[in-house]
C-alpha cells in the first residue's frame, strides 16, 4: 500500500499530477456544491412555473449532456485488474444489502424497515465473510481490517453525512412551518450553506496536499460539531442571522472536511484499488444520507406521530427539531473523535 501520497508514483489520480490531488478534488467537490446551490433555486422556479414534473423532466437534456461531455473530453482509464474474474455472487449480496438496509431506513419507523435494515445487516455479514475468501473480491475487506487511514476516513465520512445530511430538511420544515416563511425564501435562505461549501472546498483540498488531509478534515469537522451544537438552540423566535451563521459554520466544516477527507481516502491505497476507494466514498455518502433523513423521520414519528406536521404543535415540532440536532451533533463529536484516530503521529 501506498501510504504517502508525494513519495509513491502510483498516486496520480487519473491524469492528475502527483502531489495535487487534494486540490483536484477540491475544484470537483465545489462543483458539486455549486450545483446543490442551484438546485433548489431552480427547482423553485421550475415548480412554479412549469409544475413539479418538470424538476424531473429537466433531468432528460441534462442527463444526455453530461454522457457527451463524459464520452468527449473524459480520457481513457488505466487498467490494473486485467485477468481477473468478476465477482458475481459478492456483487449480488453486496447489492441486495444495499437495497434491503436503504429501503428499510426510507420508510422507518414501520416495522417493515426494522426487518429490511435487520435484514440487509444479516446479508451484509454474508457478504464480509464471503469477500474475504474470495481471491479476486470486489470489496477488498482487508483495505479496512489492515489500512487505519482508510478504514477511519470511511467511517468519519459515513458519520458526517449521518449527521448533517438532515439539516437542511429539518431547517427547511423549521423556516416554513416554525417562522412562516414561503418556500422559495427558506430555499433562499439555506443556499448559504452550499455556497460556502463550493468556496473553502477547493482551498481545503489544496491545503490537504500540504498537510496530512487527515487533520484539515478533523478541522472541518470540529467546525460542524460547532454548527450543530448551535442548532440544538433552535425555537420558535430565534434570529435569521443566528440561522445563517450556524449554516455559515456547517457551510464551512463540510466544505473543509470534504476533499480532504476524500484525498486522505484515495491517497491510503494503490492505484489499483482507486476504483475501490472511489466506490466506497459513494457508498459512505449514499448510507449516511439515507441514515440521516431515516433519524430525522423516525424523531418525528416518536414525537408527533402520525400527522401533517402543519397540524403538529408547535411545541412538539420545535422538540423533535432540537432533538434530531442534538443526536446529529452526538453522532459527529463521535465522528470527529474517528477522524483524529487516524491521523498519523508525527
Amino acid at each position: 500500500m501506498c501510504d504517502n501520497l508525494r513519495d509513491e508514483p502510483c498516486h496520480t489520480l487519473g491524469s492528475v499530477s502527483p502531489g495535487r490531488e487534494g486540490k483536484a478534488l477540491g475544484i470537483s467537490i465545489a462543483a458539486v456544491y455549486l450545483g446543490l446551490s442551484l438546485g433548489p433555486f431552480l427547482g423553485g422556479i421550475l415548480t412554479e412555473t412549469m409544475g413539479w414534473r418538470s424538476i424531473f423532466l429537466v433531468n432528460v437534456p441534462l442527463g444526455i449532456l453530461c454522457i457527451l461531455f463524459t464520452v468527449w473530453k473524459l480520457p481513457m482509464e488505466w487498467r490494473d485488474a486485467e485477468g481477473e474474474h468478476f465477482d458475481l455472487a459478492g456483487s449480488v449480496l453486496w447489492a441486495a444489502s444495499l437495497v434491503a438496509f436503504i429501503y428499510g431506513l426510507s420508510i422507518l419507523p414501520d416495522l417493515t424497515g426494522i426487518a429490511l435494515i435487520g435484514g440487509g445487516i444479516v446479508i451484509g455479514l454474508f457478504f464480509i465473510l464471503l469477500e474475504i475468501r474470495r481471491p479476486f473480491p470486489v470489496l477488498n475487506m482487508h483495505l479496512f481490517l489492515r489500512n487505519r487511514v482508510f478504514a477511519f476516513s470511511n467511517l468519519a465520512a459515513l458519520i458526517n453525512y449521518s449527521a448533517t445530511y438532515a439539516v437542511t430538511f429539518l431547517l427547511s420544515l423549521y423556516l416554513q412551518i416554525a417562522q412562516g416563511f414561503s418556500a422559495e425564501y427558506a430555499g433562499l435562505i439555506l443556499v448559504a450553506q452550499p455556497v460556502v461549501q463550493a468556496l473553502f472546498s477547493p482551498l481545503a483540498g489544496k491545503l490537504s496536499d500540504r498537510i496530512d488531509p487527515g487533520r484539515v478534515a478533523s478541522a472541518g469537522m470540529a467546525l460542524t460539531v460547532a454548527g450543530l451544537l448551535l442548532l440544538t438552540f433552535l425555537n420558535a423566535s430565534t434570529t435569521i442571522p443566528y440561522i445563517l451563521g450556524c449554516l455559515v459554520l456547517l457551510g464551512a466544516g463540510f466544505g473543509i472536511f470534504s476533499s480532504p477527507n476524500t484525498n486522505a481516502i484515495i491517497s491510503s491505497v494503490d492505484r489499483k484499488s482507486y476504483g475501490v476507494a472511489s466506490g466506497m466514498v459513494g457508498t459512505m455518502r449514499l448510507v449516511g444520507q439515507m441514515l440521516s433523513m431515516g433519524l430525522a423521520m423516525t424523531v418525528f414519528a416518536i414525537f408527533i406521530g402520525r400527522v401533517s406536521l402543519e397540524l403538529a404543535p408547535l411545541s412538539s415540532f420545535i422538540d423533535s427539531i432540537r432533538v434530531a440536532f442534538i443526536i446529529f451533533f452526538a453522532m459527529c463529536l463521535i465522528g470527529m473523535v474517528f477522524s483524529l484516530v487516524r491521523v498519523k503521529k508525527s
